[in-house]
């Protein structure tokens, strides 16, 4: 092998180390603390890994970070590698910094429609869409799970402005809402590059009106919202107690149904579920098609994982997948993120991938797994669901109100643990395995087929998940 490969596959090894280190920071920050703090980051690692200079855009930032997080980062780069690894947190190259400073400046100075991401295209109106060309519906993989959200999305891409207006989608984070609404805008550029399609996340939203209020530029503001011909709103949630923004967002909402454009929404829950939202807006929410998106089944995940290992270059022997995917349940986000420790852990390590490195590589994620969620924690947060006793779970009680919740925490403990049927019989007072599996496809099956019962399942998942 020669030094140039040597380096290369250093530099790529040094990039995996801070990639993966970076992406464990994100499930362990608040967003809006990991977006302030974290992400504006980069790093340069020398070629042996020994040591990992962080840059910061300034004093006070290299400070805070060296403060709150220096500790947390230092140890999990020496975890992913398996090494010590010195840390120097150093400020930004001069230019680099007085460059990103003039750039937000000319920036705060512009119209908020032309503020533009780096790298991101206009379309052919000229106008900014912020979607992401990489989120396709050839790129989202598809399973019982999503399928009709994803057929409802088809749907609207071919025919925006008819059926499903508006399509709201709701489920869990990490599970492919955003990715949905992504393919929806480019399946709709594809076939007409002219339509005014804009992504935007509802904080963005509020900001905007913010926006518009101080700077007296209403005028602006509706031209840009009120002529879209499909607006692609994520996480709705989100206006929850900001009057001002869920009153420009009703007027939107009214003007652009009124000219036949379409709008998607996605949510954490579904309409009627949002708190501290004006119910004339909710029922606005719910007028259309409301779809759910459920954390992905045993071989969608599996699915995903070999699918995501091969854009890696990194061909995932099937039982690792397997292994994988029994273990990461709650999310494709998740999923994405237990493949690259395991990547970057083959790299740092030169061995295969098999399932004794997988489940090294993802050592802390089982633990904390195994931990958080019990049959016990189930049985309780289900008594306390339906208003039950605990006792309950455990007896041979049959009327409907305590067998139905019975069978609704027996599908969770199988769904959300690694107990076997016999193992979970026994925990609800040492019943039969059939029995066990006879809730799990009931429940299951019903799931699939009443609203209401899935959106209580979505609520006591989203609860006993924190």
């Amino acid at each position: 092998m020669t030094e140039g490969h040597d380096a290369r596959q250093s530099g790529s090894a040094g990039q995996d180390l801070w990639r993966v280190c970076i992406d464990q920071l994100a499930q362990e920050i608040p967003e809006q603390q990991f977006n302030t703090w974290i992400k504006p980051l980069s790093a340069r690692l020398a070629d042996d890994l020994s040591k990992i200079t962080i840059f910061v855009a300034n004093r006070f930032k290299l400070d805070w970070v060296r403060a709150q997080y220096g500790n947390r980062i230092s140890s999990l780069l020496e975890q992913f590698s398996g090494q010590s690894i010195q840390m120097e947190l150093a400020l930004a190259p001069r230019e680099a910094f007085a460059r990103s400073q003039f750039v937000q400046r000319a920036v705060e100075s512009m119209p908020m429609e032309d503020v533009a991401e780096p790298g991101e295209e206009r379309t052919p109106n000229g106008l900014r869409n912020r979607l992401n060309s990489a989120l396709t519906f050839d790129t989202l993989i598809e399973g019982s799970a999503n399928r009709m959200a994803r057929a409802a999305a088809m749907h609207v891409a071919g025919m925006p402005g008819h059926l499903y207006n508006p399509l709201f989608i709701y489920g869990g984070v990490g599970l492919g809402k955003t990715h949905l609404m992504h393919a929806v805008g480019n399946r709709l550029l594809a076939d007409r590059p002219t339509a005014k399609v804009l992504y935007i996340h509802a904080e963005q939203f509020v900001s905007d009106v913010v926006k518009a209020y101080q700077r007296k530029t209403f005028d602006e503001f509706k031209e840009r919202y009120h002529s879209l011909d499909l607006l692609l709103i994520d996480d709705v949630q989100f206006f929850a107690n900001k009057e001002r923004t869920q009153e420009e967002f009703f007027n939107a909402f009214e003007a652009l149904l009124a000219k036949k454009s379409h709008i998607v929404m996605t949510s954490d829950t579904y309409p009627k579920g949002l708190a501290d939202i004006h119910e004339r807006l909710v029922s606005r929410f719910d007028s259309g098609l409301t779809v759910a998106i459920e954390p992905p089944e045993l071989e969608m995940r599996v699915a995903i994982l070999i699918n995501k290992a091969r854009v890696e270059g990194v061909d995932m022997p099937e039982e690792v997948a397997f292994f994988v995917a029994k273990n990461v349940r709650s999310n494709v986000r998740e999923l994405e993120g237990a493949l690259r420790k395991i990547l970057a852990y083959s790299r740092f390590n030169q061995k295969e991938i098999s399932i004794l490195l997988a489940r090294e590589a993802l050592r802390d994620l089982l633990s904390i797994q195994n931990r958080q969620i019990s049959v016990e924690n189930i049985q309780k947060t289900v008594a306390d669901y339906y208003k039950i006793k605990i006792a309950d779970m455990y007896s041979k009680k049959r009327p409907a109100s305590i067998a139905r919740p019975r069978q609704i925490a027996m599908y969770l403990a199988k769904e959300l643990t690694q107990k076997s049927l016999p193992e979970i019989g026994e925990l609800f007072g040492g019943r039969d395995h059939t029995t066990v599996l006879h809730a799990v496809r009931k429940i299951g099956g019903e799931r699939q087929q009443m609203t209401e019962l899935n959106q209580q399942l979505h609520v006591l998942e989203q609860t006993l998940k924190g």
